[in-house]
């Protein structure tokens, strides 16, 4: 494969994985603004978005607090997006990190408010990374945690994508030490923890 080709490859791969991130119908049946209305923001707050995506969450947090929001993640290439779309909106307030989730790059208790909108799935194991968060999480803060609830496949021959299960999610919460303050299921497919440290 020639440079060209394996660019070309990595420039669509990204571009299906913004327009999953971004898709119309995340949108219309989770509003942001809805979900980040269930935490108790307030102006001054720091906020930690973990696997930030296209800034789904980081965005309209940022407009919503004076504080930073740090974006992590992993790819570069979609921290450039994020980057992108906070100035085209002139929001200054987001910092950019390139990290993984289970080696947070913050010190400790730095972080009112850590946000992760379905990317807990993908790391392994779940509580090294849930050890992090609550480290940098101060003393009471809060902790949003929206996944996929774990069913199984009915397409025979197709592997299933890695899930969680809300009774495994809970039980990693609660052997990780935090406070399950709000368990919220707004469908069949997804649930929403809301705990503290």
């Amino acid at each position: 494969m020639n440079t060209h080709e394996h660019n070309s490859k990595g420039i669509g791969n990204l571009q299906r994985k913004i327009e999953a991130l971004d898709g119309v119908e995340r949108m219309k049946n989770f509003p942001p603004e809805e979900i980040l209305q269930m935490l108790d923001i307030k102006k001054n707050d720091n906020i930690l978005d973990l696997g930030e995506g296209t800034g789904y969450l980081s965005i309209p947090s940022a407009q919503m607090v004076d504080g930073l929001v740090y974006a992590l993640d992993m790819d570069p290439k979609i921290l450039e997006v994020i980057d992108t779309k906070s100035k085209d909106k002139n929001i200054t307030n987001i910092k950019l990190i390139e990290g993984r989730l289970d080696n947070i790059p913050l010190t400790d208790d730095s972080i009112d408010i850590a946000l992760a909108s379905l990317v807990l799935h993908e790391v392994n194991p779940l509580s090294k990374t849930l050890n992090e968060i609550k480290r940098v999480l101060k003393d009471g803060g809060q902790f949003l945690c929206f996944e996929i609830e774990k069913k199984e496949s009915h397409i025979a021959g197709k592997p299933m994508p890695p899930r969680i299960s809300s009774l495994d999610m809970e039980k990693e919460l609660i052997d990780a030490g935090f406070k399950i303050t709000q368990k919220v299921f707004p469908d069949d497919l997804h649930y929403i923890f809301i705990v503290k440290k």
